[in-house]
């Protein structure tokens, strides 16, 4: 993360309205900027204040969203929100500057979301929305969604150099220069090692680099990206609590000592934008290339002497094209805005599963070609009915298309899929400095394409049926948000979410695993205080009950699904030369099988950074993870293993901890 801290605005007063207070500089969230109450931008310079351990937790600014890690940190994280275990994304769509993260159809997870070629100090904002009510968002976008916006210029170059316990390195270097008239150029390299806690070191070393050439403003302009990223690690993965209690096994030791994994991403974006009066259109295009190799052992020596080690491997082409139209008229004699857009994306995929001892293959479980393509279309409308009175309604449609050439070849086919997706928001108010929220819409995940053509078992060769392309879910939110107290952005949000199926492609084994219905609803209450100019409050709490919505007598307990999330900080500046950010963030339990009667416990982590301004372009940071040293676990799951001392398979928790306490110190400097 960025050791610069930036400074905090205070409140500053509306323009014409001496009692309305906005909260600068952090967030633009106040009263008549969104459609809803979970919804909001983050700004740079609340990224700034903060530390993070990994790349992928900026995304737990977004309130309510928790961010964990269960192996190598070269691998996705796993992500939790609203009574979801996202796994590594499967519901929550991410995208920089428009560009989709999530890949479908892939060889760890479905939508997996790896967020490590992310260079934080480039980011200058987070645009996040929860729930399907947005037109714009689509596949994986059921519990919320999220674009990271990066910057196109920077004010001053920077050099940047982080060291930590247990061989953390960290080196970035970025700046812009103008080329060509009022173009710009920016360009970040980041160089990163690290060993972590782990008895078997992490060997984590990692590259990454961005180039951004743009012109214009926000009127018309248009800009180009070349993002490229390549990480190689060792991991250590979860491992049995039996094990623990016996003193046999470390929290932080590994089993099988050859897990780990290699990625590569490049990427080449652009987008051209145009506004004259009340007229908008938007294009942008980008084309990637991907790979993945992931070695695990999660159940150890279960099905085979010689372990159970696998090999997933992904490697693809993406390309995608957006396009979008927005202009303004009169609608029934009231003022109106509409959008109409487009968006294409096609995936062509190696994929395989594969049985390994030491990361040398000794059996193929499937390997397969697939082409996935995805066409979208929408339309919304907002009208202002009365000065206190809009409503957003909008229609999106979208139709998936497979193919897939399996090693296998009764699962080789093709397939496809449609979804309608209607979306309704109304607005009331303000009144008072006050706004209340209806919103309501239908969205969906859609499944791995190798499950909707797949009629054997992989493994077995047992008869299988295959699955939908697409899984629907509907949900809606009444929610609130209020100025009326001076110096105060609070939002209460009432939420609901049905989903049709909980269907998982599961790619530890190469099968799709059916499940059942789902309703999961929630309240959700997040604040934003700055009593004085100097001091920022936030404070977010969640509260979720997640339950499979049919009858079994498994019980109705959603495994993973976290009941309780909150988040808190206190943030000062400008006391002297120095700053300081004190974060709390608590994870609550969680059923690990449908019946209760396994849970997995709560975690509460402090984080705190301090820095200090040494000259006006040099500053000093001291981050301290985990300050309170906690025994903790990042995750914890159930399930069957078989350790190579033991004779048969055990029922047991499996658990990756959190890091313990840990001290990194950044130097920045501006030129």
């Amino acid at each position: 993360m960025a050791s610069a801290f930036v400074l905090l605005c205070p409140c500053a007063m509306a323009q014409g309205d001496p009692d309305r207070v906005v909260i600068e500089g952090h967030y633009d969230n106040a009263v008549g900027s969104t459609d809803a109450a979970s919804q909001g931008v983050i700004r740079a310079e609340l990224l700034k204040s903060r530390p993070a351990l990994r790349p992928g937790e900026l995304l737990e600014f977004v309130p309510g969203v928790i961010v964990t890690q269960h192996s190598g940190d070269g691998k996705a994280n796993q992500y939790f929100l609203r009574g979801f275990n996202l796994d590594h994304g499967t519901d929550f769509a991410t995208s920089i500057d428009g560009m989709p993260v999530n890949m479908p159809t892939h060889g760890h997870g479905q939508g997996y979301t790896d967020l490590n070629f992310l260079i934080p100090e480039l980011v200058d904002r987070i645009e996040y929305r929860k729930g399907p009510y947005l037109s714009r968002s689509g596949d994986f976008a059921a519990a919320g969604s999220a674009d990271i916006r990066y910057r196109r210029s920077l004010a001053q170059p920077l050099a940047q150099l982080t060291l930590g316990e247990r061989g953390y390195q960290r080196l970035v270097g970025a700046g812009s220069t103008p080329v060509a008239g009022d173009t710009q150029l920016l360009g970040a390299l980041e160089l990163m090692h690290n060993d972590g806690p782990w008895t078997l070191p992490e060997h984590l070393k990692k590259a990454s680099g961005a180039l951004i050439l743009s012109q214009g403003d926000r009127e018309r302009g248009w800009s180009a990206s070349l993002m490229g990223h390549g990480a190689r690690w060792d991991a250590t993965d979860q491992v049995p609590q039996r094990a623990i209690d016996a003193g046999t096994l470390g929290r932080f030791d590994a089993i099988d000592t050859s897990d780990g994994g290699s990625t590569s991403r490049a990427s080449l974006a652009g987008e051209w934008h145009r506004r004259q009066g009340d007229d908008g259109l938007r294009i942008s295009a980008y084309a990637m290339r991907y790979r993945l190799d992931l070695f695990s052992n999660f159940t150890y020596a279960l099905e085979r002497a010689g372990g159970d080690q696998f090999e997933q491997r992904d490697s693809r082409s993406v390309f995608g094209l957006n396009a979008a139209r927005d202009w303004g008229q009169e609608l029934l004699g009231r003022p109106s805005r509409s959008e109409l857009g487009v968006q294409l994306r096609h995936d062509r995929i190696r994929v395989g599963l594969f049985d390994t001892v030491a990361r040398q293959r000794v059996g193929t479980t499937r390997d397969d070609a697939v082409r996935e393509t995805s066409l979208a279309l929408y339309a919304e409308n907002s009208l202002a009915w009365t000065p206190w009175l809009r409503t957003v309604a909008g229609v999106r449609a979208d139709t998936f298309r497979f193919a897939v050439d399996s090693s296998l070849p009764a699962n080789s086919g093709r397939s496809a899929d449609t979804q309608v997706s209607p979306k309704l928001s109304v607005v009331l108010g303000p009144w008072q400095h006050t706004e209340f929220f209806i919103n309501a819409g239908r969205g969906f995940h859609s499944n791995d394409a190798r499950g909707t053509t797949s009629t054997v078992d992989p493994k077995t060769q047992a008869p299988v049926t295959p699955v939908p392309g697409l899984v629907a879910s509907t949900g809606w939110e009444l929610g609130a948000r209020t100025e009326a107290l001076r110096g105060l952005q609070s939002s209460l949000a009432l939420w609901e979410l049905r989903s049709r199926s909980e269907l998982v492609y599961v790619g530890d084994a190469g099968t799709t695993e059916a499940n059942r219905p789902s309703r999961r609803r929630g309240i959700e209450w997040n604040n934003r205080y700055v009593p004085v100019p100097w001091l920022l409050v936030d404070a977010d709490l969640a509260w979720t009950r997640a339950r499979f919505s049919d009858s079994s007598p498994d019980g109705d307990r959603i495994p993973g699904a976290v009941e309780r999330v909150a988040s808190a900080a206190i943030t000062l500046r400008d006391m002297g030369a120095w700053s300081a950010s004190l974060q709390w963030r608590y994870l609550g339990p969680r059923p690990l099988v449908e019946d209760d009667s396994q849970r997995a416990a709560a975690s509460l982590l402090t984080n705190l950074r301090v820095s200090r301004k040494l000259t006006r372009d040099a500053e000093l940071s001291v981050d301290v993870f985990n300050l309170l040293d906690r025994q903790v676990n990042d995750i914890e799951y159930l399930y069957e293993s078989r350790l190579p001392t033991e004779a048969a398979a055990v029922l047991d928790r499996h658990v990756h901890p959190a890091e313990p306490r840990t001290l990194r110190v950044t130097l920045q400097l501006r030129f």
